[in-house]
């Protein structure tokens, strides 16, 4: 059993694509790299058919958003955008862009500071 567990192990290590140069170096593997390729790509996908009015269409019809939450979040965000542009560029658009991810930004980013603020007082 145990060379079992070794061999899957070696077979599951990815190649290290690049290091981000912080805290010593921080390893990114290919497969990280690749799943933030395919977010990069479901984003996109999701933001261009919401401009072209076509993801509510898909989303009553095959689910679209429900599956994956990301399409969902990205659709949120360029709807009101795309509702607002009448009023311009900057008091349109560039406003209304953070109305739904605004409070989802504040809430993550003050999450991530406490929880590091935590993990420092407590691991010192």
């Amino acid at each position: 059993m145990e060379q079992i567990k070794v061999r899957l192990m070696e077979e599951l290590q990815t190649p290290v694509a690049f290091t981000i140069p912080l805290f010593g170096g921080i390893p990114v593997t290919l497969s990280v790299v690749v799943s933030w390729l395919v977010m990069g790509a479901l984003i996109l996908a999701a933001a261009l058919l919401t401009g072209l009015g076509w993801f509510d269409k898909l989303a009553k019809r095959a689910g679209v958003g429900t599956l994956v939450p990301i399409t969902g979040f990205a659709n949120a965000m360029v709807s009101p955008a795309l509702e607002f542009k009448s009023e311009g560029l900057i008091t349109g658009t560039a406003a209304k862009l953070f109305v739904v991810a605004g409070p989802v930004l504040v809430f993550g980013i003050s999450a991530s500071v406490l929880y590091g603020l935590i993990l420092c007082i407590f691991r010192g």
